[in-house]
């Protein structure tokens, strides 16, 4: 079920700053930065041969990010996305193992254009998975 990792996100403070840091310290390719409204971030992404990392920034106080902030100030690792073939079956097989879907557990449309669902940290040793539709 489950494909290749997709991205690691990273909350930050300042996306221009971490940006300009993997552009310049580690000499990474880096996109410009995009709001996303509808899921309350602006995002960077970095791309890696093997993978990307997405920066995430708060677009507004009541951002899931600016929560994630308040909890750790200095910022960090907010979630990993792993891709899947087909997100229905994925959610379907993972509900029947007692895996919690965040939100309503419909996919929503994500950074990629791609349909996303958000598994809770809980049942996935504290960590916050994304799954998209590869």
């Amino acid at each position: 079920m489950i494909g290749r990792l997709n991205h690691v996100a990273i909350a930050v403070r300042d996306i221009a700053k971490a940006a300009q840091l993997y552009r310049r310290t580690l000499g990474a390719e880096v996109s410009a930065a995009v709001p996303q409204p509808a899921h309350g971030v602006t995002t960077v992404f970095i791309t890696l041969p093997n993978t990307k990392i997405e920066l995430l920034e708060p677009l507004g106080a009541d951002s899931p990010i600016a929560k994630f902030l308040e909890r750790n100030p200095d910022g960090g690792i907010h979630h990993v996305c792993y891709e899947v073939d087909d997100i229905l079956a994925a959610r379907d097989r993972l509900k029947a193992e007692g895996a919690r879907v965040l939100g309503d557990g419909n996919p929503k449309i994500g950074a990629h254009d791609k349909p996303v669902l958000f598994l809770h940290p809980k049942d996935f040793c504290g960590t916050l998975v994304e799954l998209e539709q590869a």
